[in-house]
C-alpha cells in the first residue's frame, strides 16, 4: 500500500466521530491488515468494574473496518464472532490487530486479536461483504 493511501485511511479514522469518542487511533494499515489502539479509561467500565464488552468490540470493529476496506473498495460486516479471553488490565492500552485470512470476489474473512500489556484479551473471526464501489476518500 502506498503512502498516499495509508494517509487517506489515517485521516479518515482520525475524523470518524465514533472512533474519536472512544479515542481509537489507527497505528498501521496495509492491504488486508490494520492495527488500532485505544487507551482503556475508567469510563469504559461495565457494572462489574471491568472493560465493557462493547468498548472492546468497538476497537475490534474499527480494526476490521479498516483492514476490510484497505483494498480501496467498500466492504461491510456480515458477521462477527467475538470470544472474550480475560479482562483487560486497568489503564492499559488495548491493541487490535486485524489480519485478512481469505479474500474472494464478494466475501473476505478476518482474524482480529485484542491485546493489552499482559496478553490476549479477546479474539474475533469476522466476515465481510465486498462491494464493487470504490471508497471515495482513497486515491486511485
Amino acid at each position: 500500500m502506498d503512502k498516499e493511501k495509508k494517509s487517506a485511511f489515517a485521516g479518515r479514522v482520525s475524523e470518524e466521530p465514533f472512533a474519536g469518542l472512544l479515542g481509537i487511533r489507527l497505528v498501521e494499515v496495509s492491504d488486508g491488515y490494520a492495527v488500532c489502539e485505544m487507551a482503556y479509561k475508567e469510563a469504559f467500565d461495565n457494572i462489574l468494574g471491568m472493560a465493557h464488552g462493547g468498548a472492546i468490540f468497538s476497537l475490534i470493529d474499527e480494526a476490521f473496518e479498516v483492514s476490510s476496506n484497505s483494498h480501496g473498495t467498500v466492504a461491510v460486516a456480515l458477521n462477527m464472532n467475538v470470544t472474550f479471553i480475560k479482562p483487560a488490565a486497568k489503564n492499559s492500552v488495548l491493541r487490535a490487530t486485524s489480519t485478512e485470512v481469505s479474500k474472494g470476489a464478494r466475501t473476505a474473512t478476518y482474524q482480529i486479536a485484542v491485546e493489552d500489556e499482559e496478553g490476549l484479551v479477546a479474539t474475533c473471526q469476522a466476515l465481510a461483504y465486498r462491494k464493487t464501489e470504490r471508497l471515495p476518500f482513497v486515491p486511485g
